[in-house]
């Protein structure tokens, strides 16, 4: 009896091993439903959306793509937009397919690790499992000392939990979704030979977990992998409505600034239009992405339209759909962004914005919202460049207030009378500056060159660049002349800044991203 009963389970153990494990198939449950389950008439229809949008593929590699995920009727030609953005001859190692569950709450990542395929009608995509496997077996996260952020929908950081994986595996929010499905015929189409997928479903408003998604994700985030990120937008507002708020969200994506995405989303929540409590369905998947952009990055739309815009549909109830492509600049061979050597302002140029920044801190103090004086005229093409800057205002040599902006989605005479209005009246260091002071305020401005991320401070020049820290949500920067009013080394400088600024402790900088750049001071 004994005897017996080893044998049976030596032969269960043989059974079970990897070598004769059989090819798990994820089916195609949407065939049918979001798209047509034939596969002649899907091909049809697919190129038919495709052909749409010919000759729209980007001379630089693209990295990643934002596409909606409703059904082709309603969808497709927005998505056709971006996949028609890819090189086919490009070829990728792996595709990184994040979206939304819409059926379990998840607080984390569901990564699909038992599927060896996805089936389409097209045929099969193969799941890449060792890299499934690896984000699920690799990954916790452990808080520390972060803060909370200041963005009402995001949970608070827990100092005191546990630690916790941020990717693991639920089959249940793979069964039914959509989201990723959808996307793979169009991929089949486009690409012919589809490289392995990783399926990943974010279901968590918690921004540290978010925060530790991106960073896992990060390293994969190169020229050899593509990232498609599924979301649709407005969830059935009016149709005007819905182009008012998906305008919204869509300038905050393409403005790269996380932030301004979580505030734009935010913003359409409380504005009390009907339903607008969900204005990015795939808003985690959104984020995640975003935390991994840097300079190297451009941000593209492509195209939105909304269900109304189909047919005759009922313009009382749509859904708003965008499509995005994100690529990657110039650079040097090695990822790093070129440092843009043509970026020269004459001294007309500063004398105008000097002028600029006047006008709009005067037009404030007059009770105008918007100054008409702060256009540039024809023969200033300089100042139209998108830019960040900083604008310092000093009082008898005292300073009386300083604000900046990074990025560059804004051109740069609109960033100088912004920053020049924030100086004068919502530093909170100061109170705000009065027409009685207005002719002793002598007014700085540094403009700022792109930024470019170094990976080591031997690439930082003291007195030449400026420091900017991020990590997670937290970033910080010290201007290029800091350094001529302090007496500090090299190492001294990045860990104030680290410190002082970016609120990541001393080391801090030693992991998180370090980015210079130079500025033009005047």
């Amino acid at each position: 009896m004994i005897v017996s009963i080893v044998l049976a389970i030596i032969l269960m153990m043989n059974s079970c091993n990897g070598q004769t494990r059989e090819p798990v198939v994820r089916p195609a449950t949407q065939a049918n439903r979001f798209y047509d389950g034939n596969a002649q008439r899907l091909s049809q229809e697919v190129d038919s959306f495709l052909a749409l949008h010919r000759g729209s593929a980007d001379s630089r590699r693209v990295a990643a793509l934002i596409v909606p995920h409703a059904g082709y009727y309603y969808s497709g030609n927005v998505a056709a937009s971006a996949y028609m953005a890819l090189n086919p001859k490009q070829l990728y190692k792996r595709i990184f397919l994040l979206g939304p569950s819409h059926h379990e709450w998840l607080d984390g990542a569901s990564v699909n690790t038992e599927a060896d395929y996805y089936a389409t009608p097209l045929g099969n995509v193969k799941v890449d499992r060792e890299t499934a496997k690896k984000l699920t077996t690799d990954f916790t996260d452990c808080t520390d000392s972060f803060s909370t952020t200041n963005f009402t929908n995001y949970t608070n950081f827990d100092s005191a939990k546990d630690c916790e994986r941020v990717f693991f595996y639920k089959p249940e929010a793979h069964d039914r979704e959509h989201c990723l499905e959808v996307q793979l015929p169009f991929l089949q189409r486009r690409l012919g030979d589809v490289p392995p997928i990783v399926p990943i479903i974010i279901s968590t408003n918690d921004f540290q977990k978010l925060s530790r998604m991106a960073e896992a994700l990060k390293p994969y985030f190169t020229d050899e992998n593509l990232f498609v990120i599924s979301s649709d937008f407005s969830h059935y507002p009016t149709y005007e409505d819905a182009y008012e708020a998906d305008g919204k969200t869509g300038k905050a994506i393409e403005s790269g600034d996380v932030g301004q995405f979580i505030a734009a989303i935010e913003e359409n929540a409380r504005s009390g239009k009907r339903n607008l409590a969900t204005s990015a369905c795939g808003e985690f998947a959104i984020i995640t992405l975003m935390l991994m952009l840097d300079s190297n990055y451009e941000v593209k739309h492509l195209m939105y339209q909304n269900s109304g815009d189909i047919g005759d549909t009922d313009h009382s109830r749509v859904v708003g759909y965008h499509s995005f492509a994100i690529l990657r600049n110039g650079n040097d061979g090695n990822g790093r962004t070129r440092t843009n050597t043509d970026f020269v302002l004459s001294d007309d140029d500063k004398k105008k914005l000097k002028e600029i920044a006047l006008n709009s801190i005067k037009d404030s103090l007059d009770g105008n919202s918007v100054s008409v004086r702060v256009r540039p005229m024809q023969e200033y093409p300089m100042l139209s460049k998108k830019c960040g800057a900083f604008v310092s205002l000093h009082k008898h040599g005292h300073l009386r207030g300083c604000i900046g902006h990074f990025g560059e989605d804004t051109p740069l005479y609109e960033i100088v009378a912004e920053m020049a209005r924030a100086a004068a009246f919502e530093d909170p260091r100061f109170m705000p500056v009065s027409r009685e002071e207005l002719d002793a305020i002598d007014i700085e401005i540094s403009v700022l060159t792109p930024m470019r991320r170094i990976q080591s401070l031997d690439e930082f020049e003291l007195h030449r660049h400026g420091i900017y820290i991020r990590k997670g949500y937290r970033s910080g920067t010290f201007l290029p002349q800091v350094a001529d009013e302090v007496n500090w080394t090299k190492e001294e400088f990045v860990g104030h800044c680290s410190q002082d600024k970016a609120g990541l402790g001393w080391n801090g900088w030693k992991d998180a991203e370090l980015y210079v750049y130079e500025a033009i001071v005047f």
